[in-house]
């Protein structure tokens, strides 16, 4: 996450209950700015799929509308709120152009997710201290290997 002083993955309500069945990727908080970020990832390689156009839209509106009621609920001190869709390959086309509907969502999506992992494979280069992040730590490792 960008200029985050905590991240945290894979975070489920307090209290649990059916509310706590839902989750929440990704959480980037920056504690200064008082930002924060919520991120929806999907790896789907062979490009965004739960079922059909239609309903992959479904399901995507259903995991940003829950990152707003997790925001509302759980994050009222921070003062700027950003939403997030990450996917490696969604097809253009319906998916594409329904999400980009939703004026509260940032897709990073395609080409856009493609920079964001060159962003970190470059800032992986740079630094060389284990941040307890498996998957930064292989970008960290893949960086530097010397000839």
């Amino acid at each position: 996450m960008r200029k985050c002083d905590f991240v945290d993955y894979n975070v489920r309500a307090p209290g649990g209950g059916f509310e706590g069945l839902s989750e929440l990727d990704v959480i980037g908080l920056n504690m200064t700015k008082k930002s924060v970020h919520l991120c929806e990832v999907t790896t789907h390689i062979g490009g965004v799929d739960y079922g059909g156009n239609q309903e992959s839209v479904k399901r995507i509106k259903k995991k940003h509308n829950y990152q707003k009621l997790y925001a509302e609920k759980y994050l009222t001190n921070f003062n700027d709120i950003k939403f997030s869709f990450w996917s490696p390959y969604v097809p253009i086309g319906y998916i594409t152009e329904n999400l980009q509907e939703i004026d509260t969502l940032e897709l990073v999506i395609n080409k856009e997710y493609g920079s964001r992992i060159e962003e970190m494979k470059k800032l992986a280069e740079s630094k060389t201290n284990d941040t307890g992040n498996p998957f930064f730590r292989m970008l960290q490792i893949l960086e530097n290997i010397r000839e």
